[in-house]
């Protein structure tokens, strides 16, 4: 029983495809034979399915339709597109394109997806995973800076649980990974960059991880999205721009956003959206500063300084021990001649914000407080002029 599958030596009966014409055709041909293989209800080992270091076609969309399936490859090949576009001339350059085991994602089916882990009945999927190879949307549409052109990298489309990403290269997909309920989830060691959203965690979950990552995405998108979930780890990340939002939570609570690096060039790098209480907001570095990429500097997320690097809707909260930098010149903030906001607590009960320290160029507001919040405790994150309240339902101590 075959129970590890290689790309190159697999070929479909009668057909002329091969790996590198079509690798999506050639994956969904090794799942249907490991169906084959693998019949009985209570001996289901699932497989292993090998990319060697190289470069592949992806023209159909693969379709994970079974537990315990891992497809990996041995190296992630990621390299940054947009220098590519924006330089002018590559010539005399060493590479230019993705490499390791290089996926280019080329769908001529009429599929957005790359993968699709998707199945109806009992019981849900388990054990999916993907690991070490690059995943290349290969070109954006109108520009190359529009990070649109609706491809995906990996879907979870069905409830799903134990799933794990590592050591994967996204760059140039509109959405790299979009994960809708699923929990126990793994996104570990990966460089996902250059999309016009990077972590799309949909729906509902628990449990879940990411940790570890590189990530940036493009100015109209996330680079970390998570919606209905409880119990989320987001830590140790790199994120850098020019995501529109560095860690978005809608709905969530009773997770940790904790000890990441966030670099950004517009406000809006922590949002809790909508419900979220209970969550710890700890040990992060914050560093917003103006666009410093020429092809970028007329682009921008939308949102102005009034609406805080980090903005909290939801009760109970706790914001501690972060480091914020703000570096941006008098005449770049906006609305013109503001005082720029550093934590916006916009809605809540509870919320309690300790031990922050803040560096600007410019006079800010370390904390503002909405007429709507009660029992916000500040304490030790700036001093009486850098708190500005429209409620009168807290406590504060300012900073020595």
């Amino acid at each position: 029983m075959p129970n590890v599958y290689d790309v190159t030596d697999w070929s479909i009966p009668g057909s002329s495809v091969t790996c590198y014409t079509d690798l999506g055709a050639i994956i969904n041909n090794m799942i249907a034979d490991i169906k084959v293989q693998q019949p009985t209800q209570a001996s289901k080992p699932g497989a292993v399915i090998y990319i060697p270091p190289g470069d592949y076609s992806l023209k159909t969309r693969v379709v994970v339709d079974i537990s315990y399936l891992c497809i990996k490859g041995s190296g992630h090949g990621f390299t940054s597109s947009s220098i590519r576009y924006n330089s002018g001339s590559t010539t005399g350059w060493a590479e230019i394109w993705p490499g390791g085991s290089h996926v280019r994602v080329e769908n001529t089916d009429g599929n957005a997806e790359a993968f699709i882990v998707t199945r109806t009945g009992n019981p849900r999927l388990s054990g999916i995973e993907f690991e070490n190879f690059c995943l290349d949307g290969v070109s954006f549409t109108s520009t190359q800076n529009s990070y649109t052109n609706g491809k995906v990298g990996i879907r979870f489309a069905s409830d799903t649980d134990s799933a794990r990403i590592s050591g994967m290269g996204m760059v140039y997909l509109e959405h790299g990974l979009v994960a809708n309920n699923v929990d126990a989830m793994s996104v570990t060691d990966n460089f996902i960059a250059e999309c016009g959203n990077c972590i799309e965690l949909t729906g509902a979950g628990q449990a879940t991880k990411v940790t570890n990552n590189e990530i940036g995405a493009g100015f109209h998108g996330y680079s970390i999205f998570a919606e209905g979930h409880l119990g989320l780890l987001v830590a140790q990340n790199n994120i850098f721009p020019r995501g529109k939002d560095s860690v978005h939570f809608k709905n969530c609570s009773l997770s940790s956003i904790t000890g990441n690096r966030m670099h950004a060039f517009y406000p809006g790098m922590i949002t809790l959206e909508g419900t979220c209480p209970e969550n710890l907001i700890s040990g992060n570095h914050l560093y917003r500063q103006p666009e410093t990429y020429g092809p970028f500097q007329s682009s921008n997320n939308g949102l102005d300084d009034l609406f805080g690097l980090i903005q909290i809707n939801g009760s109970n909260n706790s914001v501690i021990g972060n480091h914020v930098s703000f570096n941006v010149a008098a005449g770049s903030i906006t609305p013109s001649g503001s005082t720029p906001t550093m934590i916006l607590v916009k809605s809540g009960d509870g919320n309690y914000l300790a031990s922050n320290h803040f560096t600007a160029s410019v006079s800010v507001k370390t904390v503002v407080l909405d007429g709507s919040t009660t029992n916000t405790h500040v304490l030790d994150s700036g001093t009486a002029a850098q708190l500005q309240a429209y409620s009168t339902s807290y406590g504060f101590r300012a900073t020595p």
